[in-house]
């Protein structure tokens, strides 16, 4: 059953814009934003400091527009796996989608995309269940989620799978220029292909050529 108490919410959005308009409307609907912050660290200290019902949160923020709210939220579940956490967002970023959904005991937790999110009744009404132990997930969240988990490298081209079993072997780059009888700039690019298509944009706590191979062998 949704909650109808009054929460109070921790909101990470870095546009202006619309973070004031998310703390007006969520005042109005008789909930308590008792932070607003516009990147991952200030959202992590707000968790802290404020110990809130539930997080609202964007994906990308800065420095660097990636994935920096979702992988806060990650983290935020691994310390307080009963805590409650919504992401709204543009984006499926479906390298810590999984983790976020999976995390704690898969309930209180939710992402919707903010181009499809057609009511305000609507939005409010995912925030409660969500704060109230219920999985609220844009079904092209889903979609995009059950894509990836069936086979991540059905995306990857004949060559661009052969590249990314080498690197599974250990070999650098020049290595595989060399078993593969082409330049060293061509196997960077298909590098650069085969990171893109496993959803794995750059991270500053993450190696993204480990993260490739793992998802080679889990194929």
């Amino acid at each position: 059953m949704r909650t109808d108490r009054p929460l109070r919410v921790v909101l990470a959005e870095d546009s202006v814009l619309l973070r004031e308009g998310l703390i007006g409307l969520l005042g109005r609907c008789g909930h308590d934003v008792v932070a607003a912050v516009g990147d991952a660290p200030a959202l992590l200290a707000a968790v802290e400091e404020h110990a809130p019902d539930i997080v609202l949160t964007d994906v990308r923020m800065p420095p660097g527009f990636q994935d920096e709210g979702l992988h806060a939220a990650v983290r935020l579940r691994e310390q307080r796996p009963t805590l409650p956490v919504l992401v709204l967002s543009q984006y499926v970023q479906r390298t810590y989608a999984s983790e976020l959904l999976d995390s704690g005991d898969g309930t209180g937790v939710g992402y919707l995309l903010k181009d499809r999110v057609g009511q305000v009744a609507d939005f409010v009404a995912a925030l409660c269940e969500v704060a109230d132990g219920g999985t609220v997930v844009d079904p092209e969240v889903v979609r995009q989620l059950l894509r990836r988990r069936r086979n991540p490298l059905e995306r990857l081209t004949a060559r661009e799978r052969e590249v990314l079993g080498l690197i599974a072997e250990g070999k650098s780059n020049g290595a595989i220029a060399r078993a593969l009888v082409v330049s060293e700039a061509a196997v960077g690019k298909h590098i650069g292909s085969i990171l893109t298509k496993l959803d794995l944009p750059p991270a500053e706590e993450t190696h993204r050529r480990v993260l490739a191979v793992l998802a080679y062998l889990r194929a």
